[in-house]
């Protein structure tokens, strides 16, 4: 049977050992005389040996002790770092982020707004991939991530699913004549040809049937597998793209001055929903906690950003 020790009597007989005497430690630990005599008794009677010889009043250590120092001293040791670690992880200054996403955040968003989470606390480790949403929700519900950030998944007992709805927006060059409107609608876009994403993608479906309503035809020249490729269509004046705001955002940060693409508001609504998912049998860490929220709060700021969204 393993000796039940603890660390309050670890902590005695090393100072036992560094002051020589039972009294000296006492007036160390600021305990009395008969405690820290009764916490040595107990470390013994666990151990099953004896670690001093009692000399009338002195103590002299046997050579276990002086082993047995060693291997305190470790754990103890042990102990300092790990409270330390606790603490940090508890001030958010360490820990271990896992972040699955679908490819368009991922590209730049996702980077962005991670770097501005753990650029103060480098004892965070991040890990973020690329996958389709039903990959990430796959992923999520298996707990193999800690947060994924894709399309809203089918109802899932194993998924915390947090929805948001954002209007598409519609790409198109800064030197094309319909920039001059604030806003782009199906009549603006009859005939003409169109980025979007793939026929069967909810967004591409309901894009369909607001033009079919307004009379105007829909002509999707160029159907891709993310809203990226879609504005790259845009940039050379192939298409007029319509996107989601987060995609657009990205390409504007990114590009700066030196874009080529402008965006407007498109109209009647034509709504694209994202979701933050996370695990729904464990909790979540503080790091992953806090990235959740830092998530939440960034959304609406950053695609508020984009011009021609107000």
């Amino acid at each position: 049977m393993l000796p039940n020790l603890s660390i309050r009597q670890l902590q005695t007989f090393r100072e036992i050992m560094r002051c020589g005497s039972v009294s000296a430690a006492a007036r160390a630990l600021g305990r009395t005389q008969p405690t820290v005599s009764a916490m040595l008794a107990n470390l013994e009677g666990e151990l099953g040996f004896e670690l001093f010889e009692r000399d009338k009043r002195r103590l002299v250590a046997k050579p276990e002790a002086y082993f047995f120092l060693e291997r305190a001293e470790e754990i103890l040791a042990m102990v300092r770092k790990s409270a330390v670690t606790m603490r940090e992880i508890g001030d958010l200054e360490q820990g271990v982020l896992n972040v699955a996403s679908m490819p368009g955040p991922s590209h730049f968003f996702l980077p962005q707004l991670i770097g501005e989470f753990v650029k103060d606390r480098p004892g965070i480790k991040v890990s973020i991939m690329t996958r389709s949403s039903v990959k990430v929700h796959e992923w999520i519900a298996s707990q193999h991530y800690d947060v994924g950030f894709a399309e809203p998944p089918p109802q899932s007992d194993s998924l915390i699913v947090e929805k948001f709805a954002q209007n598409c927006v519609c790409a198109l060059r800064s030197d094309d004549p319909l920039s001059k409107n604030d806003v782009i609608t199906p009549a603006h876009l009859d005939g003409a040809p169109l980025a979007v994403l793939y026929s069967e993608h909810f967004s591409t479906v309901r894009a369909r049937r607001i033009f079919e309503d307004c009379g105007a035809d829909f002509v999707p020249r160029f159907e891709v597998s993310v809203f990226i490729a879609a504005l790259t269509f845009a940039e050379r004046g192939l298409a007029y793209a319509l996107v989601d705001p987060i995609s657009a955002a990205s390409y504007s940060a990114y590009c700066g001055r030196n874009a080529d693409l402008t965006f407007r508001r498109f109209e009647p609504d034509l709504r694209y929903s994202y979701s933050i998912l996370t695990p729904s049998r464990r909790p979540l860490s503080l790091t992953a906690a806090a990235f959740c929220e830092r998530l939440r709060e960034t959304i609406p700021t950053f695609i508020a950003r984009l011009p021609g969204m107000i």
